[in-house]
């Protein structure tokens, strides 16, 4: 077996790249939902201070709480005293209260509690230390590779990180797993009790602007302390359906991160277009088959290839496919066998899986002598070749 790579062109080459979004951020990430497609990466595997931005995890820990049965809207969590006097953005309770799962949601995503978050680690696993802990290996779990957690609030801590990746990984899944809590990322305003600050309103900036009528943001955290800097969770949706997600952080004001915001947000949606390539089935090459009732095999898309293209980008597209040749019989049928790499300047690469067009059983007793005749063919062909020269 040896690995085999061919060119082809999809009938689409990117004459024009995308020109590249030049962020002020320390790090970004931004990610197109509907095509899987990264737009954007600066510094977005570096595990950087994530501020109140990771309470994305704890809310994350809370939902599946409620999803698998641990917990339910309704339940309610006591108030240590831990939690009625933790400093910074509060949703303000009190020793005396019982807020409830629904409540406790409010006041983490609308007025970015650090008591609120307190109460749910708590009530969840006994301990802050205990859900921070259960907060790592669950991110673990996930994939997320460069995420620690020390608390459940995004308290200054040196073991309290998360890469833009990770943050933006966390952000995709709870808009996919978790569609029933998502619109709460949306809320303006909660107040708790009546205790709640008028100042202490969502702090996305996002929520407040629309891109000229063409998205709509509805999404998701804000972030700031002095070591991290500001920074924003976000995700907007276009009028035509496309979503994106994006990390930004490590900016100097909030003045700053609300117009970088808009602008990355305006760039993702405008300078890019959304193309079908290839439909389902679309043969795209063919493949050697070893010892097998054929002696080739189609390599077809196995879904609608919906990809991201330059606006000003021409009608071709260069790709390269990719699998170990010859294939071993037997092959199923719609079987992954190879990957479609399509290079799109200005983007990081897309793969794109091949499968088989149609099944290949394994050969009989003529399969296999007519493939050593084969073999044996090639092989004097190069002696001979060899001789000669």
């Amino acid at each position: 077996m040896f690995r085999h790579l061919a060119a082809l062109l999809l009938g689409l080459v990117i004459a024009i790249p995308a020109q590249a979004f030049d962020t002020r951020a320390q790090a970004a990430w931004v990610y197109d939902m509907t095509t899987g497609t990264v737009l954007l990466e600066k510094n977005a595997d570096a595990p950087l201070p994530p501020a109140s931005m990771s309470k994305l995890m704890t809310l994350n820990m809370l939902f599946e709480a409620v999803k698998d049965g641990r917990a339910s809207m309704d339940t309610t969590f006591s108030v240590s005293t831990k939690a009625w006097q933790m400093g910074g953005s509060k949703m303000f309770v009190k020793p005396d209260d019982r807020p409830t799962v629904e409540e406790l949601i409010h006041g983490i995503i609308i007025n970015s509690g650090n008591d609120a978050c307190v109460v749910v680690a708590e009530g969840l696993a006994g301990s802050e230390e205990n859900f921070a802990k259960l907060m790592t290996q669950r991110a673990r779990d996930l994939g997320m590779t460069q995420s620690t957690f020390a608390n459940s609030s995004g308290w200054p801590d040196p073991n309290q990180r998360m890469s833009p990746r990770d943050l933006g990984f966390i952000a995709t899944r709870l808009i996919t797993e978790f569609p029933e809590f998502y619109p709460y990322f949306a809320m303006t305003e909660y107040n708790y009790k009546d205790r709640v600050p008028a100042n202490s309103r969502n702090r996305n900036p996002m929520l407040r602007t629309g891109g000229n009528g063409d998205w709509t943001a509805d999404g998701l955290k804000t972030g700031h302390t002095s070591e991290a800097g500001y920074g924003l969770v976000g995700s907007a949706v276009h009028q035509n359906g496309r979503r994106i997600v994006f990390v930004l952080t490590g900016m100097a004001s909030e003045a700053e991160r609300a117009q970088e915001a808009e602008a990355i947000t305006n760039w993702a949606f405008r300078e890019f277009v959304q193309k079908t390539v290839a439909q389902k089935g679309t043969r795209i090459a063919e493949a050697d088959v070893w010892l097998g009732e054929a002696t080739k095999v189609g390599l077809v898309v196995g879904d609608d290839v919906e990809l991201l293209l330059p606006s000003l980008a021409q009608e071709t597209l260069k790709a390269n496919v990719v699998y170990s040749s010859p294939i071993e019989a037997p092959i199923e049928d719609g079987q992954k066998l190879a990957e479609m790499q399509i290079d799109i300047p200005g983007i990081p690469m897309v793969t794109i899986p091949l499968v088989a067009e149609q099944a290949v059983p394994k050969g009989g007793f003529t399969s296999r002598l007519r493939t050593a005749f084969g073999i044996l063919a090639k092989l004097v062909v190069a002696e001979v070749a060899e001789f000669q020269s």
